[in-house]
């Protein structure tokens, strides 16, 4: 791929890139302080905080004028007469967009074990979401076989509007995986997981806030962030963007933009952003 296509891709991919935060109680201050007005901003769901900390966080930032994507964690949802409940609350508040992860609570609230369980009660529900993201992984989970997340995959595609692919530090991993997906018949359109600038020190503060049980997960999940980012010059995004274009850019890999981890760094990440995209000669706009 020729330099100018690639800055091409690159300022795509970034003009569309969306913020993952934690509902922690900066969090709101930390998106409207530093975050366009009219960007997407996704908020995680944590056991230990529960669901209202994600609905309330995705309200008030609605009412700031972004575009909140609560994520809507299978396993903390009791059933269809809660969903329905939320998805009441979540429409009249004009929130046309959710993602719906299985979720790591255990054991979980009620009814629905997987997200094809909530996926399924959310089209009897009368599909109330114009856009509804499921997980995409191109690493190997942590606790659930490659084959079981295929099939999951496999078995969501027929609910979901889009695909968000799990945290990845590695470009040619994530084109691998876009490639055998896109093969094997899914089409969905595909949001890129990617961390953003994180610094080390922030990382290990943000984990200490999402409870002490949380704290575990998130550290064992996370082993491989903490392992790059604490190795000098071990992580830049706009290296992983750069060796990712070449895939990224091509049509058939049907790739709309990046969803951003940012561990609640949101002034870094938008920093970086605004930076890369003037660099790269573009002016900076709201995703």
């Amino acid at each position: 791929m020729r330099n100018k296509q690639r800055s091409q891709v690159m300022r795509r991919l970034l003009d569309n890139a969306r913020y993952e935060v934690l509902p922690t109680a900066s969090a709101e201050a930390a998106v409207v302080e530093h975050a366009p007005v009219g960007h997407t901003i996704t908020v995680t769901a944590s056991p230990a905080k529960g669901l209202e900390a994600t609905l309330d966080l995705c309200e008030r930032l609605t009412g700031h004028g972004y575009h909140a994507v609560p994520h809507l964690a299978a396993r903390m949802v009791n059933g269809r007469a809660e969903l329905a409940e939320i998805c009441e609350r979540l429409v009249a508040r004009g929130v046309d967009t959710v993602f719906a992860p299985a979720g790591d609570a255990e054991p979980g609230a009620g009814a629905y074990q997987s997200a094809v369980d909530l996926l399924e009660d959310l089209t009897a529900l009368g599909s109330p979401f114009q856009h509804v993201g499921v997980t995409g992984y191109p690493e190997s989970h942590p606790s659930i076989g490659d084959d079981l997340t295929v099939q999951a995959m496999w078995d969501k595609r027929r609910y979901a509007t889009q695909i968000v692919s799990n945290l990845c530090f590695d470009a040619n991993v994530v084109g691998r995986w876009v490639r055998r997906m896109r093969d094997r018949g899914i089409t969905l359109p595909l949001l890129v997981g990617m961390p953003g600038p994180v610094e080390r020190t922030k990382l290990l503060s943000m984990a200490t806030k999402i409870g002490v049980g949380e704290s575990t997960k998130f550290l064992a999940k996370n082993t491989s962030v903490f392992t790059r980012i604490a190795t000098p010059g071990g992580w830049r995004p706009e290296r992983f963007l750069e060796k990712a274009a070449p895939t990224l850019g091509d049509p058939t890999a049907l790739v709309t933009g990046l969803h951003l981890f940012t561990f609640n760094q949101v002034a870094e990440t938008e920093a970086w952003r605004r930076r890369l995209l003037t660099e790269l000669g573009a002016a900076p706009v709201a995703g």
